[in-house]
């Protein structure tokens, strides 16, 4: 383990004073850079007035303004917020939406539709939805209900259609939880924009409530707010956390439509959606989700992204036809390739590409024989340079 000592903008520091380019803004965190300093100065005066203070029967100032500002960008069927501690208990809470709904509706509904290849978290209805037993083998006989399809490209759309008639022959599916374009832990793995719509389309008319887990595709790493923003059918509830706060505090949020929220309002105490955490809201946290998207909109912000995209392009221009590399892919400013070389996902070649990043001054993360970018926001064309040219070297390494 390393002992990391401090971070400023695009850096990591190690105890001894060496610098690390964060090359995956610690897992999609820190799209501003570490400690920006228009967050800490907007948390820190927070802390002055407000740390902490259930919510429950209680309300405060930032939560009031995240949610007012965070509908303004959200796809514009949602208008509804449940906040939550973190990314893996926004889709809990987007799971245990999904199946309430219908039960308070009056139908029985235990069945969950998800991907091939799915990550949606470490909690238990999350667990369940996921599909990388590398995670989650020893827990599976204790998961709900779940039947998977492939995830759409142009090529297989036709089948995976056949095949989520055949799921929806089953009339006890309550919901379809997905990852909007990009899989992220499945070695961000990009699909089909057309080839979802249609999946989206299909379930809404067999009432099928649809949860789209942006927990890492949300706040503009897509190359626009939300990877929903780029699909014609919105989704019932969406899940967000990560990029949220920026990386600061933990937070989640699972947004939903109208109609969702409808089917909890009642008089009877049993229908309202029975989950809370003593973190809920934190004022801290919302002040930094609140700081966070302001920067998200300004002209700065959103030209950096637009640069690190180019960027991207340029970098896949020189080096997509080498003989070592298998395959490239890139959405916004999420970039991946694939080594043409079989590899464990956690073994000693992985970890000898990991080190060499390292000793390279910069901090990749590889999925088996993927190396994948996500830098933040804030990322100069020499840190990204760098990063560039850490990669170019282990290609040639393999």
């Amino acid at each position: 383990m390393l002992a990391i000592s401090s971070a400023k903008g695009t850096i990591l520091y190690d105890e001894e004073g060496k610098e690390y380019v964060d090359g995956i803004s610690s897992w999609y965190t820190c799209m501003y850079g570490h400690c920006n300093p228009y967050i800490l100065k907007k948390v820190s005066a927070q802390m002055q007035k407000l740390d902490q203070v259930v919510f429950s029967g209680f309300t405060h100032e930032p939560a009031v303004k995240l949610s007012e500002e965070l509908i303004k960008i959200l796809p514009v069927n949602q208008e509804k917020l449940f906040f939550s501690d973190n990314g893996s208990t926004a889709t809990e809470i987007g799971i245990k939406m999904a199946l309430q709904y219908h039960f308070n509706k009056g139908e029985k509904r235990n069945v969950l539709l998800a991907f091939d290849e799915a990550f949606h978290g470490d909690t238990f209805g999350a667990m369940s939805v996921s599909g990388l037993s590398v995670y989650n083998g020893p827990f599976e006989d204790f998961f709900i209900e779940v039947k998977r399809i492939p995830v759409p490209t142009p090529e297989n759309i036709e089948d995976v259609l056949e095949i989520l008639k055949d799921r929806l022959k089953n009339s006890s599916v309550a919901g379809f939880i997905y990852e909007p374009l990009v899989q992220g832990a499945a070695a961000m793995k990009m699909h089909c924009p057309v080839g979802l719509n249609m999946i989206l389309s299909l379930l809404k008319e067999h009432n099928v409530l649809t949860i789209a887990d942006e927990v890492m595709t949300g706040f503009g790493k897509t190359g626009k707010f939300f990877a929903s923003d780029h699909i014609e059918t919105k989704p019932d509830v969406i899940c967000l956390s990560k990029a949220l706060t920026a990386g600061l505090l933990p937070m989640g949020l699972t947004t939903c439509t109208q109609d969702v929220y409808s089917a909890f309002y009642s008089d009877e105490m049993a229908k309202g959606l029975f989950h809370g955490h003593t973190y809920t809201a934190n004022p801290l946290a919302c002040t930094a989700a609140l700081a966070a998207l302001e920067l998200l909109q300004t002209d700065e912000v959103q030209d950096n992204i637009e640069n690190i995209i180019q960027w991207h392009k340029q970098f896949n221009e020189s080096i997509k036809n080498h003989p070592k590399i298998a395959a490239t892919r890139q959405l916004g400013v999420i970039y991946a390739l694939d080594l043409n070389v079989k590899m464990e996902r956690y073994g000693n070649l992985r970890d000898k590409l990991f080190k060499h990043f390292m000793d390279n001054g910069v901090f990749l993360r590889p999925l088996g024989n993927t190396i994948y970018i996500l830098a933040p926001f804030t990322t100069t064309k020499k840190e990204m340079e760098q990063i560039y040219s850490a990669v170019k070297s282990a290609i040639e390494m393999i």
